[in-house]
């Protein structure tokens, strides 16, 4: 059964999936649904413009987008990706300012919004739903502060690694074995620890030989998760 299947048949369907509403009943969730608007975007399509004024709270039913920036010169740096079952958009949502970057669709997506006011009511209407948003918004904190951390202190090849341990850890765990997929290229790992593409191949290929990392078609394996561990916590401490 499709998402939209789902949707048409009034069953409230989708917002089961988004993990701030975890915690509700079914009847609950199928009130929730009649207040969300629904739309498909394409792989590439902007959802979200830096320095929009608009305040919408977005909720990824399918499919992956990306929260990106970018320089003067072009330069892309990406922050994350937000994957199904994840919200994004609220910081606007909450201090109503313009928006804090980019979001583009990585590939087809299905996903629901509210504007401000809704999202604000339901925060207020339901505890559960306030707390589940409050631990998402300390996380993201977390994570920033980590990677302030590693870009003033850590070397380009020990961020890079940092960065495998990171996606690594969000993916298909087979004992001592990670499987990424789909494999990041080599120019989205660059984005996203501030460096350039030929270093993070001069490091993979370098990893390659040591046997830690191996490609399967469009997967990324590591094949000793603790040694990946070990060569971040040399550096870090962690």
């Amino acid at each position: 059964m499709t998402a939209n299947q789902k949707l048409s048949g009034g069953t409230g369907y989708a917002l089961e999936c988004i993990e701030i509403f975890r915690d509700l009943d079914p009847r609950e969730i199928e009130r929730l649904t009649q207040r969300v608007n629904w739309r498909n975007y394409k792989a590439s399509q902007q959802i979200i413009g830096h320095q929009e004024a608009s305040t919408d709270v977005y909720f990824m039913v399918s499919g992956t987008v990306r929260v990106i920036l970018f320089s003067s010169a072009g330069k892309e740096v990406a922050f994350r990706d937000i994957h199904a079952g994840e919200c994004f958009g609220e910081f606007a949502a909450i201090d109503g300012a313009p928006r804090s970057a980019n979001v583009i669709a990585l590939s087809d997506v299905m996903i629901g919004s509210v504007s401000a006011e809704t999202f604000r009511a339901i925060l207020q209407e339901f505890p559960a739903v306030s707390m589940a948003m409050l631990t998402n918004l300390i996380g993201t904190v977390r994570s920033l502060s980590e990677r302030i951390f590693e870009f003033s202190t850590l070397a380009v090849r020990n961020r890079i690694h940092s960065e495998l341990l990171r996606l690594a850890r969000e993916s298909e765990r087979d004992g001592n074995t990670a499987r990424i997929s789909p494999a990041p290229t080599h120019a989205d790992i660059a984005s996203r620890i501030s460096t350039h593409r030929e270093a993070v191949t001069r490091e993979l290929n370098g990893l390659t030989k040591s046997g830690l990392v191996s490609r399967d078609g469009r997967t990324l394996i590591i094949s000793d998760m603790k040694e990946l561990e070990r060569l971040v916590h040399d550096v870090t401490g962690d």
